[in-house]
């Protein structure tokens, strides 16, 4: 019995990912963006502790692996779509594409869409066992909704953010699917030597959590996140020249 509970665990776990998902999702396209990241937060938490079940009892499966990557899909790629999409359904929009105004929203789902090769690229890549090629999708997500529900003020003012937001789709979804390396919160031991850029990361993180508040500050937290992988990227190749 006891096996039988253990080996459910992890997926359970992501099955509640999931479920953080869809209602993420319903409440991005109801207009509540705050609740949406909310749920996409909790999904992220779901995520983190069913890989760490599935290592813990040692039950990983290929099933658990693609319900996963499914599950990411939902919370990280059609949730923050749908978020984005709801702002785009809302924002005044600028003459030239008055006429488009209707269809243009639908562009969002892209970014679904990438999540979805880029988890797939994930699964078959050996070479992110210990960090990452491309930006994560939990991170894309945390940095679409943190963005929106910090800055909607800001994004509203002008029809020209249209054209802005498009464009990040685009930026976005290139970054997921990039061969750009990112480091990954993957410890080996726990000493500061080797572990400088981790543990300056979290430092800033808190830092920034504690001033602009937990889902207001993950927009800034995931854009340095890139900055310093793009710095460490470059350190890292001039020292092998």
């Amino acid at each position: 019995m006891a096996n039988l509970i253990t080996r459910n665990i992890p997926n359970t776990l992501t099955c509640c990912n999931l479920i953080s998902g869809c209602i993420a999702t319903v409440f991005a396209l109801c207009g509540d963006t705050k609740l949406a990241l909310l749920w996409i937060v909790m999904g992220a938490v779901f995520d983190f502790f069913d890989g760490m079940s599935a290592r813990l009892f040692s039950v990983s499966s290929p099933i658990g692996k693609e319900l996963d990557s499914l599950a990411d899909d939902v919370t990280f790629g059609v949730a923050p779509a749908a978020i984005v999409f709801n702002q785009l359904s809302i924002l005044e929009y600028p003459s030239v594409l008055a006429p488009v105004s209707a269809y243009v929203p639908y562009f969002a789902f892209v970014m679904a869409a990438f999540s979805a090769i880029r988890l797939a690229k994930f699964n078959l890549d050996t070479r992110q066992t210990t960090s990452f090629i491309g930006l994560p999708t939990p991170a894309n997500a945390l940095f679409w909704g943190s963005l929106l529900v910090s800055q909607s003020d800001f994004i509203e003012s002008s029809p020209l953010m249209i054209l802005a937001l498009l464009v990040m789709v685009c930026i976005s979804s290139w970054l997921m699917v990039s061969e750009i390396p990112m480091f990954a919160l993957k410890f080996k031991q726990w000493g500061w030597k080797g572990n400088e850029l981790r543990y300056s990361f979290i430092i800033f993180s808190v830092l920034m959590i504690v001033w602009l508040g937990l889902l207001e500050s993950f927009w800034v937290i995931i854009a340095w996140y890139f900055i310093i992988s793009c710095i460490d990227d470059l350190i890292v190749a001039s020292k092998k020249k």
